[in-house]
């Protein structure tokens, strides 16, 4: 299929979708509500890109308890131990480019795909609150982290995770988005859902994972952190726009925001001026112990 083929099939398959809602929200709200937030926790299937079989072919595969749910995950060498977190509709693979250039800087790579993603089985369902629980777990198995890489909503999940107390030496986010409620109203006018079946659904959140909205704030978590931080961004990034990037890393202490032109929202993963400033800043910080974020916070799994 072309991909002008394709994009007519999705827009036809959007109206319906946005005329279904409209309907469904006029005539019974609650139900309205629950499918807003099944599609609403639905991602894309990832593709993979050019070599990343290869190298996810070298790693040693294991699996991540998350709250009874079974993730899959993947090492790589020996020493330190750096994380690497992919973002929405994406795969631990995304940030393959990292893996070698890490190894050689004698840091051990840990990835996974969080839970409705890649390799993970069970149903194609996630959340940011699913992604911050798997970087909580994956920190209890593997940590601590001497450092956290981490793309897209991956990088708003490391965030939240970090302010609850995983303990981390550096954290590097590439692309991050920061304003979760901005994606639930996007969301919503994209289906054309009301908004007061956005806010049911927001409900219907926090009543399932047990946590207020207002805990997703990802700016007020930054402003808690004492670990280092590195943001990347791109001024054409059309995901995830730039500005998102630029106010983490202001709300961050001491954090510097590097801009990027002409990389957009995936291709900033792979581009090698990106790696090792990244890996650099990594080892700059080898040998400093790695702190929770608070003192006394503990990180719940």
């Amino acid at each position: 299929m072309s991909s002008n083929a394709k994009a007519r099939s999705q827009k036809r398959k959007l109206a319906v979708v946005r005329l279904g809602m409209r309907a469904l929200s006029a005539v019974a709200p609650p139900l309205a509500a629950r499918v807003a937030m099944k599609l609403f926790r639905t991602p894309r299937r990832h593709v993979p890109w050019d070599g990343e079989r290869e190298i996810m072919g070298k790693a040693r595969s294991v699996r991540i308890d998350v709250r009874g749910r079974p993730v899959a995950a993947w090492r790589w060498g020996s020493g330190d131990s750096v994380l690497l977190v992919h973002g929405w509709g994406s795969a631990g693979g995304r940030l393959g480019s990292f893996v070698e250039p890490l190894i050689a800087a004698g840091f051990s790579v840990v990835t996974f795909d969080a839970p409705g993603h890649g390799a993970t089985e069970g149903p194609r369902q996630s959340s940011l609150p699913e992604f911050m629980f798997t970087i909580e777990a994956a920190a209890s198995e593997f940590g601590p982290f001497a450092g956290v890489v981490a793309h897209s909503l991956g990088g708003a999940a490391t965030t939240l995770a970090i302010s609850r107390g995983v303990p981390a030496g550096r954290v590097v986010l590439v692309a991050p988005s920061s304003n979760p409620a901005g994606y639930t109203r996007q969301f919503a006018d994209i289906v054309g859902t009301p908004a007061g079946i956005r806010e049911r659904m927001e409900g219907l959140v926090e009543r399932y994972f047990g946590i207020p909205w207002s805990e997703f704030d990802v700016l007020a978590a930054a402003r808690r952190i004492a670990v280092p931080g590195l943001v990347f961004h791109d001024r054409s990034d059309a995901e995830v726009s730039w500005s998102e990037g630029a106010a983490l890393a202001e709300a961050w202490p001491g954090a510097e925001l590097v801009t990027t032109n002409g990389l957009g929202h995936t291709r900033i993963v792979h581009d090698a001026g990106v790696v090792a400033g990244a890996v650099r800043f990594l080892e700059s910080g080898r040998g400093a112990a790695p702190l929770p974020s608070a003192a006394g916070t503990s990180y719940p799994i």
